[in-house]
């Protein structure tokens, strides 16, 4: 279908572009920025005036909880919410049942999702063998089979041995780990050390979890050669680890979840389960150190860390309840809270979720169009009303995971429509 997109502000962080202009569409790719090509006839128009318009959005970090946790989400309902949000293109950890650790399951996944035709799909494949921290995983096998690259979800690999032999092996290929910092040991707490914990009765989750963490990565990274991304990443003096390393040179680059970036411990309130999140909220300074970082690069994207709960695993006191919210749907509105706020700016807020996201992707490039607006690329958009006021209803959300720490908090910004290789899959048909 032919499609016009009208009157919108571009916002394109990729080129630079941020100026009002048309948008003409054509076999699933971006046929004209700003004038459409001789003979071009739109079959649908879309007045996207007082919205932006902007790449569709990529999260590095969103659970579909299948295959395994069908009780919890499903592909379609997390593909809906993927697409209500204006995320185009996702990430997911390996941590399903069975874990990603052969090429079928990641092509049966890869498979359900292009059924679907919602948000492209990108597998992360186990970086050992269900995520047990002994055996490595065949990368070249599961790269072949779609994943780009290799992680551990939300499982620390306490052996370095291990950790090293699957640097080294990443990097003689190419391939990107992905790793959650935290230590094994230390990191069995339920919210962050600090006096809010301690006069709570929490297990505490020292800032040392991630910075040991942190440092053993770097140090492994200098002897190996790999390249690392850093997963949620949460305190300030992990972000100044972090900044070292690329003031060094080294490989490495990292995100931050929009519940860190916008939460504090203070938020857990009176052990309210819906802040039970992995990693756990820290202090106001971190916070502050997180959003600073994000502004000035050191933080590469912000993600909506997904990770849909059913009721049963959230209605159980604080220390019990399954840690994760739903986040796809919150991701853009955030993003724009926090540019505002910050300081930063609406660029750098879409740049985050979109261009810098799509960037640490072995799969996108600049002829892709993925993450950015660009003549002759996929056309994946976002349209979407900044100046909308909308309070989170849990219930509304198209998510089946209906648990946020954002429950009720009123929101600017909200997505119109949604377009994915040209097809209008999210807002009026």
């Amino acid at each position: 279908m032919n499609i016009l997109i009208t009157n919108g502000r571009v916002i394109d962080p990729a080129s630079g572009t941020d100026a009002p202009t048309d948008i003409a569409i054509a076999d699933g790719r971006i046929a004209g920025i700003g004038r459409a090509p001789a003979g071009f006839k739109p079959e649908r128009t879309l007045d996207a005036t007082g919205c932006i318009v902007t790449p569709g959005l990529v999260d590095l970090a969103a659970r579909l909880r299948e295959p395994g946790y069908e009780h919890e989400g499903m592909l379609e309902s997390e593909m809906a919410a993927a697409i209500a949000g204006g995320v185009t293109s996702l990430v997911c950890p390996p941590d399903t049942d069975p874990v990603l650790d052969e090429p079928g399951l990641v092509e049966m996944l890869k498979f359900r999702a292009e059924k679907l035709q919602c948000a492209r799909l990108f597998p992360l494949g186990a970086l050992t063998r269900n995520l047990a921290g002994g055996v490595l995983t065949e990368m070249a096998e599961l790269t072949e089979a779609g994943c780009i690259g290799f992680g551990q979800a939300d499982v620390p690999l306490a052996d370095t041995q291990v950790l090293q032999r699957a640097l080294s092996y990443a990097s003689t290929f190419g391939y990107t780990v992905w790793l959650r910092p935290q230590d094994r040991d230390l990191g069995k707490g339920v919210a962050a050390s600090g006096a809010l914990a301690t006069r709570l009765g929490l297990g505490g989750v020292p800032v040392a979890a991630e910075t040991i963490a942190i440092f053993t990565i770097i140090e492994m990274m200098k002897s190996t050669g790999a390249r690392v991304h850093l997963c949620r990443i949460s305190s300030a003096r992990g972000v100044a680890l972090v900044r070292d390393a690329k003031a060094q040179g080294l490989p490495i680059t990292c995100d931050v979840s929009i519940n860190s970036l916008h939460l504090a411990d203070t938020d857990i309130g009176f052990f309210d389960s819906r802040a039970r999140l992995n990693p756990p909220l820290r202090q106001q300074g971190d916070r502050d150190a997180l959003s600073a970082a994000l502004a000035d690069g050191t933080i590469d994207a912000l993600v909506s860390d997904h990770t849909p709960v059913e009721a049963d695993a959230k209605t159980l006191p604080f220390a019990e309840a399954e840690p994760g919210a739903t986040g796809l749907e919150l991701l853009l509105p955030l993003a724009l809270q926090w540019g505002e706020r910050s300081g930063a700016g609406v660029a750098r807020a879409i740049e985050v979720i979109t261009s810098a996201p799509a960037r640490l992707l072995n799969a996108a490039d600049a002829a892709s169009g993925i993450g950015r607006i660009v003549q002759g690329g996929v056309a994946d958009l976002c349209i979407a009303d900044p100046s909308l006021e909308w309070q989170v209803v849990p219930e509304a959300l198209r998510s089946q995971g209906k648990h946020t720490p954002f429950s009720s908090y009123p929101m600017q910004g909200r997505v119109r429509h949604t377009l994915v290789a040209g097809r209008i899959v999210h807002g009026q048909q």
